[in-house]
């Protein structure tokens, strides 16, 4: 193995070239020249690859993150292009944000460090004084809150999550385009998302808003059709097959509870088999569920609803997908399962 690809296994890096190596300040350093590899000349602002125009005749540095206590800096002049869109400007840096002088993994580092020990630890893990540190750590959650403004919002997504152990709730709202957290605010239900619409939109971005995601709450659904009115209701999948496999553990435990002993044996441990995806189930698990339909028809019936729900992820055309929805919600209906009938409706 030579030295270089040694180097490539050692760091870890992607994406980039390396030209030249040396270690310097009595072996403490180890200083790489760099180049991108394959994605050079890319505009910073839309990635399309630009015309050269001139080359940088001094090399800028970063730094990157400590290895076997060498601290490792990366050299490379930038070339300066031509976008078709954006004009003149300097290419982009694929390893470092715009005017940084530490490379993303580095970043990472210290955020990842900084949350679990003090700054001035890090700073010794890092080879690096706290003072750098903490003015690095600042810059870095400057510019990433300043990525979550709220600006052009057009899709919007609202989810909750837990914490304390599921004791307290908090609700998140996102922007889908940009993936970028808009907005936490502390509770979950109509109360917390009104509060947002009403002091964090202004009438017209309500207005702008024509996609909208969530699950099947209708604390969310309704505040989301109350204060924008242009918007189209889009239930995302996680929560609809989260609702869907609840409502046949449903049917199972309603079986477990009027079987005897000798019943509740024969389908122990059905729960996360009813659950699988399909792709994961071996043919013995298949030929086990199949078995139901003799020794248990409500639970064989409710999986097999399930199975066959799985086929709409798979239509492309609007139309082919109701009418799926429509054949798939008659035999629902027609299979006189309480919980499946609910599953359309979202819950409160």
């Amino acid at each position: 193995m030579g030295n270089t690809k040694l180097l490539y296994k050692l760091l870890r890096l992607k994406d980039l070239k390396i030209t030249w190596f040396e270690f310097r300040n009595r072996n403490a350093e180890l200083h790489l020249g760099v180049k991108p590899y394959k994605n050079g000349c890319q505009c910073a602002e839309c990635g399309r690859r630009g015309r050269v125009v001139r080359s940088a005749t001094e090399a800028r540095t970063w730094t990157d993150v400590t290895v076997l206590g060498l601290k490792v800096i990366l050299h490379y002049a930038p070339k300066e292009i031509v976008c078709p869109t954006h004009g003149r400007g300097q290419e982009e840096i694929p390893w470092a944000a715009v005017h940084s002088r530490v490379s993303y993994r580095l970043e990472w580092r210290i955020c990842a460090l900084s949350q679990i020990m003090t700054q001035k630890a890090a700073a010794e893990v890092l080879k690096m004084p706290s003072s750098t540190l903490s003015d690095l750590l600042h810059r870095i959650i400057n510019r990433t809150r300043a990525g979550h403004k709220i600006r052009g919002v057009v899709t919007l997504g609202v989810d909750e999550i837990s914490y304390l152990k599921g004791r307290k709730f908090c609700t998140i709202v996102y922007d889908l385009d940009r993936s970028v957290v808009l907005w936490v605010g502390k509770g979950k239900g109509r109360e917390t998302i009104d509060k947002f619409f009403n002091e964090q939109l202004s009438e017209f971005q309500r207005k702008q808003i024509t996609w909208a995601s969530c699950d099947m709450s209708k604390a969310y659904t309704e505040a989301i059709k109350h204060h924008c009115p242009n918007v189209k209701l889009v239930i995302d999948r996680f929560h609809i097959v989260k609702a869907l496999n609840a409502a046949v553990d449903e049917v199972r435990k309603e079986e477990w509870r009027e079987l005897d002993v000798d019943g509740r044996k024969a389908i122990q441990g059905l729960r996360w088999l009813l659950g699988m995806n399909p792709k994961n189930r071996t043919k013995g698990n298949t030929r086990f569920l199949n078995s139901l339909a003799k020794s248990n028809r409500r639970i064989h019936r409710a999986w097999v609803l399930k199975d066959e729900f799985n086929h709409f992820w798979d239509y492309r055309y609007a139309g082919s997908a109701e009418q799926f929805l429509k054949r798939w919600m008659t035999s629902a209906l027609k299979s006189r399962i309480p919980s499946l009938i609910r599953f359309p409706h979202p819950s409160p």
